[in-house]
């Protein structure tokens, strides 16, 4: 199978694609929209993993024209904020499944080969704690800001230190 990954996060993609690669994927990466589009031109692909934000571009909107360009391909979109409305628009775009992260490679292949996962219902395992959403969404929030920890507390609504403090710790979970 030939998977097009569109992801901006350069560490998930690169992990993401080694697994795939060992469970006999062949694997095209891009990080960035028009990255993907191009290699979505080139043809060949029977499916697409596509982040739902892509720095600061909204990954739904490729949904489109990724069809347009590869109407037979399994189109897949791994969020780490998922919703309801979410999951709803994503289909209605074209999407064929809607999976959050960090979904696991054998969830992922599942997907791409249009097989329902082993479990259709998420465990208690599968959803992030209220402390991994807190980090994740200062982690955002921080690239956002360019990097600057001033400008992140300010739209954080916190003060620098309790930031300074909270980015000191490692993420929930590791």
């Amino acid at each position: 199978m030939n998977v097009l990954l569109i992801e901006d996060d350069d560490g998930f993609r690169a992990t993401l694609a080694l697994a795939l690669r060992r469970r006999g994927c062949e694997i095209q990466q891009a990080g960035s929209a028009p990255a993907g589009l191009a290699l979505a031109e080139q043809g060949g692909i029977d499916g697409i993993v596509l982040d739902m934000r892509l720095g600061a571009e909204d990954g739904m909107k490729l949904i489109p024209g990724l069809r347009e360009r590869l109407p037979q391909a399994r189109l897949i979109v791994l969020t780490g904020y998922g919703s309801i409305p979410g999951a709803l628009e994503a289909v209605r775009l074209g999407a064929d499944d809607y999976l959050l992260k960090p979904a696991g490679a054998d969830q992922l292949l599942s997907a791409l080969q249009g097989r329902a996962a082993a479990s259709p219902r998420p465990s208690a395992t599968d959803v992030p704690s209220l402390a991994r959403l807190e980090w994740e969404h200062i982690q955002r929030v921080l690239q956002d800001s360019g990097g600057n920890i001033s400008h992140a507390a300010e739209a954080l609504g916190i003060d620098r230190r309790t930031l300074q403090r909270k980015l000191g710790k490692l993420p929930p979970g590791e």
